[in-house]
């Protein structure tokens, strides 16, 4: 009897596996979940603006909605594209009406993105924030570099 049940214990640890294909299974379907589902946010900076440093400034939060506008030394504006040259205070507003319908489509709030040249002139940035105004965009972001603490 007692033989009998050495072979039964016996055989019960062989058979004692845990199967992990499907936790691995369904850790790749968490793992594309998550891909799929981060969005990714990139503003293309124009390299003919360089933004002015500010040791004050604060890093958003939001990241959505943005509607870049950057204002050149020379007063020109281009849209987040850079190639688009915007010529005045009229295709500004075409420019930012048609980006505000393209964010509250998403659920965005949409904002002003100002990438202001630290050499323009503020009378520049400021045709651009009325022109965002008229179109219905009343929140603006300044964008500027933030001074390093360890920076002298």
């Amino acid at each position: 009897m007692a033989s009998r049940l050495r072979q039964a214990t016996a055989n019960k640890e062989e058979e004692a596996t845990l199967d992990m294909s499907p936790m691995i299974d369904m850790v790749f379907l968490l793992l594309i979940f998550f891909i799929v589902n981060a969005t990714a946010i990139i503003v293309k900076t124009d390299p003919d603006v360089e933004p002015p440093i500010a040791k004050n400034s604060k890093r958003q939060t939001e990241k959505g909605g943005r509607i870049v506008v950057n204002v050149r030394d020379d007063g020109t504006f281009t849209a987040e594209n850079f190639d688009v040259i915007l010529p005045g205070e009229d295709e500004i507003k075409d420019y930012v009406e048609k980006e505000k319908d393209k964010h509250l489509g998403l659920a965005e709030k949409p904002k002003l993105h100002l990438r202001g040249d630290k050499d323009a002139v503020f009378r520049h940035s400021r045709t651009a924030v009325r022109a965002a105004a008229a179109a219905g965009v009343n929140e603006v972001v300044f964008a500027v570099f933030v001074k390093d603490p360890g920076y002298k």
